[in-house]
């Protein structure tokens, strides 16, 4: 997912977007990545042409290129990278919320239970044994940047660095996930659910485990036939009910989580046994998949006192 925070901030990619030739290339790359000798011919234009094209939607983050070298030569392979779009809207005049952030790192859970396929890395070396799940309780768990399993859980203590008396209005949940197919298989869904404070706050279905091309921050050691990106996705609770990507998911409100006035809580993502798809969670961290970034975890929060714990949000509905 591309998120643009300010519409000036979004001027480079409104430019890229504004071209009928720039948008026949991505509806092509969404249904699958190409070479620029195959993309060209599709689109009846030079490779000359072709190259400007890219590198308008490559520096707006629509577009990524990779190198294959598993053909004949050396061949760069074009895909798209922000399956979404999401774009805030809002008056700059206006006051913005509060907000304090934590990044977890992938490896840092404090509670799991996984069951094969399964693996964890760090960004040099496999953690164990590969589809040995005693070695997600491996003291080197903590460092690792990327993990894997068909179904169970991972669940992470997250800090909370609101000040005391505060409300907390919303939290956000940014992170890079797939499935987890034997080996890599871009249609494998899988029903990833998200819990907070024990609540199950909803389900995104995954539509694979992406493996066509190296990700752009996979390390170069990486096997080829293993996963090597995901989505970014973002998990949003507020008084208005539960989102992924802007879009409901439930109508669990940040009211029913209890995080006022904790030091901690509790973040799950869960891949049930019973669910329609059980295909398996990949978490990717900084150092792999398409965005450099580990789990990233925003409360927004109104500050009060102890007087009006229960003035600030909206009474939630009956």
């Amino acid at each position: 997912m591309l998120r643009i925070e300010k519409l000036s901030d979004g001027l480079s990619l409104f430019k890229a977007l504004g071209s009928d030739v720039r948008l026949e290339i991505v509806r092509l790359l969404i249904k699958q990545p190409m070479n620029m000798n195959e993309l060209a011919g599709k689109l009846h234009i030079t490779n000359g042409a072709l190259t400007t094209h890219i590198k308008k939607l490559e520096e707006c983050g629509v577009v990524a290129i990779s190198n294959d070298s598993a053909g004949h030569g050396n061949q760069k392979i074009c895909h798209v990278v922000a399956d979404r779009i999401l774009i805030d809207i809002k008056d700059p005049h206006l006051p913005t919320e509060n907000t304090c952030s934590v990044d977890l790192k992938v490896g840092r859970y404090s509670k799991c239970q996984v069951y094969p396929t399964c693996g964890l890395s760090t960004a040099e070396q496999i953690i164990g044994v590969v589809d040995d799940y005693r070695y997600f309780s491996h003291p080197d768990h903590f460092d690792a940047d990327i993990l894997w399993f068909t179904q169970g859980y991972v669940e992470y203590q997250v800090p909370s660095f609101a000040p005391m008396y505060s409300h907390i209005t919303q939290i956000t949940v940014s992170a890079e996930l797939s499935s987890e197919a034997p080996g890599v298989n871009n249609q494998w869904p899988s029903d990833i659910s998200f819990f907070i404070n024990d609540v199950f706050v909803g389900t995104w279905t995954s539509p694979g485990d992406f493996g066509d091309v190296r990700g752009i921050f996979t390390p170069d050691w990486w096997f080829p036939n293993w996963n090597q990106y995901g989505l970014l996705k973002m998990l949003t609770v507020n008084d208005r009910g539960s989102f992924i990507d802007g879009l409901k998911i439930s109508d669990v409100s940040i009211r029913e989580l209890d995080l006022d006035q904790k030091p901690l809580f509790n973040l799950r993502f869960s891949v049930d046994y019973k669910a329609a798809h059980v295909g398996g969670l990949t978490i990717f961290g900084k150092t792999f998949g398409n965005h450099a970034q580990d789990i990233q975890v925003t409360l927004g929060y109104v500050a009060g006192d102890a007087d009006d714990l229960d003035n600030a949000l909206p009474a939630s509905s009956t």
